[in-house]
């Protein structure tokens, strides 16, 4: 009896206490592990949005295509709308780069939000 008599003593004793302070470290652990987590959640609404997407089975053609445009948005965002550099980072010449921003109807009025145009 004794020992359970202690037991909600040193209970009662632990529950009025603040709980310990995360270290340093600890608390960069969590945000890395935070920043992890919402990096995966990222890629499976990506994952699930392209799943959608194909069971419509597309041709080769408009794959290519989609992917070309994911490339030039990603581009373009990287550097904040600039052509010039986008068109660097993907290795072609800027008059390339801009026909096919009006051909797939890429707008980038918002370099932060980059859509195509139908």
């Amino acid at each position: 009896m004794s020992s359970s008599l202690s037991w909600e003593t040193k209970n009662e004793s632990m529950s009025h206490e603040a709980p310990p302070r995360p270290s340093e470290p600890a608390l960069h652990n969590l945000n890395s592990l935070r920043e992890a987590a919402l990096t995966v959640l990222r890629e499976v609404e990506t994952l699930t949005s392209r799943q959608v997407r194909h069971e419509g089975r597309f041709g080769l053609q408009e794959e290519v295509q989609r992917y070309e445009i994911e490339l030039i948005k990603n581009a373009l965002q990287r550097t904040r709308g600039n052509q010039r550099r986008a068109a660097q980072l993907l290795g072609v010449k800027v008059t390339t780069l801009n026909c096919k921003i009006k051909r797939f109807g890429i707008s980038v009025s918002d370099e932060h939000d980059l859509r195509v145009v139908v």
